[in-house]
């Protein structure tokens, strides 16, 4: 291959890389809220009973409860991942650094300051734990009366959260999950 040729596309996939890296960095933040229809054959109290002992244990705190419509609103603190935040800014410092070196190819009589370039990539790590820790809300609104079986009610959290709920209470608390198709109001 020509020298002609190299640099340039070492040089745009490199830069292809960095975009990668942005890209990431949005979408590590980005929001995930979806809603879910819970269907049980308990008793409504008794599972909102112990949906909240179970949330309690995972750090959710009961900010708002309105029992006329019945709808409970739960706050929490979301963690960033201090292992992805050191991967962010271990890939950053390479990005940063192979960019550095593409640019002092291309620029013959630079200065070694391209190679600085990959002190820049340090920042990926603080981005990304700025953005990813943030308080998350978790809502709850029962559909069905508190003697009607099977007992419906609707969750809007992140993913993960209603993944976490299928995973852990499926069995215990015979729980069928739907996605919630219809624009049922939480509010």
């Amino acid at each position: 291959m020509s020298p002609s040729i190299v640099l340039p596309s070492t040089l745009l996939l490199t830069l292809l890389l960095a975009t990668g890296l942005v890209f990431f960095l949005r979408a590590s933040s980005k929001d995930r809220t979806m809603a879910m229809v819970i269907s049980s054959y308990r008793p409504s109290l008794q599972l909102l009973r112990d949906l909240d002992s179970w949330l309690a244990e995972r750090g959710w705190q009961v900010v708002r409860t309105r029992p006329e419509q019945r709808h409970l609103v739960y706050e929490g603190h979301v963690a960033a991942s201090i292992p992805l935040a050191v991967l962010l800014a271990f890939l950053g410092c390479c990005g940063g650094a192979a960019l550095g070196l593409v640019i002092g190819q291309v620029l013959p009589g630079s200065d070694p300051w391209p190679l600085a370039l990959g002190l820049v990539g340090l920042a990926a790590a603080p981005v990304y734990l700025r953005r990813a820790q943030r308080r998350e809300r978790l809502e709850i609104r029962l559909l069905t009366p508190d003697q009607v079986v099977p007992c419906r009610l609707v969750m809007r959290v992140h993913r993960d959260e209603l993944l976490a709920v299928e995973a852990e209470l499926e069995k215990t608390l015979q729980l069928r999950l739907t996605p919630c198709t219809t624009g049922i109001p939480l509010e």
